[in-house]
C-alpha cells in the first residue's frame, strides 16, 4: 500500500482527491469518478462523503445527477494541491509492467506531464510491436487512475515509428525536443 493511502485513509480517497485536485475545472457525478479512479461505486460514495465533509470537495445539486467538483475555496487548497502535484508519482519498472500487458514494447517515452514540459502535444509514446488496442487502453487507464489525470499518448508499430522518425515527424520532434525521459529504449533511439 501506498505511505500516502495509509495518511490519507484509503487508496481510494487518494486516488479521488488526485482526480478533483488535478481537474479541478471540471465536475464528476460518483459514478464518474469511480470510472476514472477505477475504484468501487460504494467505496468512491463513500469517500465523496468524506471530502465532502472536509471541504475539499463541494457538491452541486441541481436539475440531472448530483455533481462533484474540487473546492477552490478550501482553505488549504493551494497547498494540498501542490503537495499532491510534488508526490504524485509513478516509478519507472510501474509503467513498463503495466504498458507490458498491451503487447512487446520496443520503445516508452515520457513527457509533458511525466517532466512538466508542458508545451509537448504528448505525455506518453509508446512504440511496440503487436501492440492490441483494448488491452493498450485498459493500462493507460490504468495509469490515469493512478495519476488522477487524462494521459496525452501516441502509439506506433516499429515501422510506423521508424518512417515517422525519418521524416521529422512533428509529434516526434514535440516529444524528443522537449525534455523527455526514455525508460525503454530497444530501438537506440536515445543513443542517437
Amino acid at each position: 500500500m501506498d505511505p500516502l493511502s495509509k495518511l490519507f485513509g484509503s487508496p481510494a480517497r487518494l486516488k479521488l482527491l488526485r482526480l478533483f485536485l488535478f481537474n479541478d475545472d471540471m465536475a464528476f457525478t460518483s459514478a464518474d469518478a469511480a470510472f476514472r479512479t477505477r475504484t468501487a461505486k460504494e467505496a468512491a460514495r463513500k469517500e465523496l462523503v468524506v471530502l465532502v465533509a472536509s471541504g475539499i470537495v463541494r457538491k452541486k445539486a441541481g436539475k440531472g445527477p448530483v455533481m462533484y467538483q474540487a473546492d477552490r475555496k478550501f482553505g488549504h487548497y493551494d497547498a494540498l494541491k501542490v503537495f499532491m502535484r510534488t508526490t504524485t508519482d509513478l516509478s519507472d519498472s510501474y509503467i513498463v509492467s503495466t504498458l507490458k500487458r498491451a503487447g512487446s514494447m520496443r520503445l516508452i517515452a515520457l513527457s509533458g506531464l511525466f517532466t512538466g514540459a508542458l508545451e509537448s502535444k504528448v505525455d506518453l509514446l509508446i512504440v511496440g510491436d503487436k501492440v492490441e488496442e483494448k488491452p493498450l487502453a485498459l493500462a493507460i487507464r490504468t495509469l490515469e487512475a493512478e495519476l488522477g489525470r487524462e494521459l496525452r499518448f501516441a502509439s506506433f508499430s516499429t515501422e510506423q515509428f521508424r518512417y515517422r522518425l525519418g521524416v521529422y515527424d512533428r509529434l516526434l520532434r514535440d516529444v524528443f525536443d522537449f525534455p523527455n525521459r526514455t525508460i525503454v529504449d530497444k530501438l537506440g533511439v536515445t543513443q542517437k
